[in-house]
């Protein structure tokens, strides 16, 4: 019998040193689309994926990450002395209830095996989820729903997968590809960022995992691999190596690189644009700009 997904694991210890000046003083996960903050996002995706235990992997000067979900009593007092229902209603979402959010510190930046590694004494025995904030997923049902849903089905590992351009695969941990059943693939192989010659297929791995435990004792053996860092793919690696069960599975929906510059822009255009309240004059605005750009050219 098949366990449910009920942990999952947040590693958010990076710097964030492609945002600087602003995550000089405020964690990347905090940084809003639109008035969200990143965290929010993947929080909303994992509650929709009936994850109960969020488990945050996290390092120093991220402490404004935790106050983000304590309560915040004054606050809620003067919304409700005013009135304002609708603002309490999206304040109630961002408090975690005492004893579903632990935190971790990961001391060294050892790479994201090595942070999920960090929450092996919570994890157990039990099979858990991964979920990196950066890789931000628009769908009509949340990708982690998705998988824990095939994973009913399947067990084993599964990892979330999209095709890249070839040229790109370099930048991504890349399936080698057994058995295409659509939606899902069963993984013969897995490549940490390889050279683009040397790329078995162009389907990459984005950042939601479904682990079972043997992936952290697995992750315990671990040596630094690509870039000094200890992998995560590695370690799901070892798992094919062992004649056990990985899968890819290709998610309905549109990710996100909210690491990049460039990605945390265009998810902002896009979550704008699907708010109502927002569309019509940001909508107009962006026409504005596209044809002031096409005159000046």
């Amino acid at each position: 019998m098949k366990r449910k997904v009920t942990k999952a694991v947040f590693p958010v210890a990076g710097l964030g040193t492609r945002f600087l000046p602003a995550t000089k003083s405020i964690p990347k996960e905090i940084m809003t689309l639109v008035d969200r903050p990143l965290i929010q996002y993947a929080i909303d995706e994992a509650r929709a994926a009936g994850i109960k235990e969020f488990i945050f992997v996290t390092s120093r000067g991220k402490g404004a990450l935790e106050d983000y979900f304590d309560h915040a009593p004054e606050l809620e007092s003067s919304l409700r002395k005013k009135g304002k229902k609708d603002l309490l209603k999206t304040l109630k979402n961002t408090n975690m209830d005492s004893g579903a959010i632990a935190y971790i510190r990961q001391h060294k930046a050892l790479g994201l095996g090595h942070a999920v590694w960090c929450a092996r004494r919570l994890i157990a025995n039990e099979p858990f989820a991964v979920i990196l904030p950066d890789d931000v997923i628009a769908a009509e049902k949340s990708c982690l729903q998705q998988m824990t849903e095939a994973y009913a089905e399947t067990g084993g590992c599964m990892v979330a997968a999209m095709e890249v351009p070839h040229e790109k695969a370099s930048a991504y941990g890349v399936l080698d590809v057994k058995e295409d059943m659509g939606s899902m693939v069963s993984v013969r192989g897995m490549v940490e960022k390889p050279a683009v010659d040397e790329a078995p297929s162009n389907l990459a791995v984005i950042g939601r995992y479904i682990l079972t435990p043997q992936v952290l004792h697995n992750l315990t053996k671990m040596k630094q691999g690509a870039g000094g860092e200890i992998q995560l793919t590695d370690a799901i690696a070892q798992e094919i190596e062992a004649d056990r069960d990985v899968y890819g599975y290709r998610f309905r929906g549109q990710r996100f690189d909210c690491g990049s510059k460039a990605g945390y822009l265009q998810a902002t255009v896009a979550f704008g644009l699907t708010r109502p309240e927002l569309r019509d004059e940001f909508e107009g605005y962006l026409d504005e700009m596209a044809s002031l750009r096409k005159a000046a050219e």
